[in-house]
């Protein structure tokens, strides 16, 4: 696996899971497991790399011997592109979006100062 296309397709990927997250996010919040879920399945069907669109993901693939895994050489060109999609993402969303730090606050599920313990 490498190649321009399998590039550009992992920070197509990338990209399009930070534009869910942060859309759900600013609409509402707990749809985003479902919202995921779905983009995922539907990004491993429809990119040419299969969707890996996370860094620990790509280390992990990139580990396994397997005929779903990834060359160990052709990890850091998706890992770089997957980071190059997520900031390209997360500043679009910053643009569009000014109120979206404050938003993304509604994600983190509430819980007592006890539990943290």
């Amino acid at each position: 696996r490498s190649g321009g296309a399998q590039l550009f397709s992992e920070f197509v990927a990338t990209f399009g899971l930070l534009a869910v997250i942060w859309g759900c996010v600013r609409l509402r919040s707990s749809a985003v497991p479902f919202a995921v879920a779905a983009y995922i399945t539907a990004a491993y069907w429809f990119t040419a790399s299969t969707s890996f669109a996370n860094p620990a993901v790509t280390l992990a693939r990139a580990a396994s011997d397997t005929f779903a895994g990834l060359r160990p050489i052709d990890a850091p060109g998706f890992i770089i592109a997957q980071l190059i999609g997520a900031f390209a993402a997360t500043y679009l969303f910053r643009w569009l979006v000014p109120t979206l730090p404050k938003d993304a606050d509604a994600v983190i599920v509430p819980h007592d100062e006890k539990d943290k313990r």
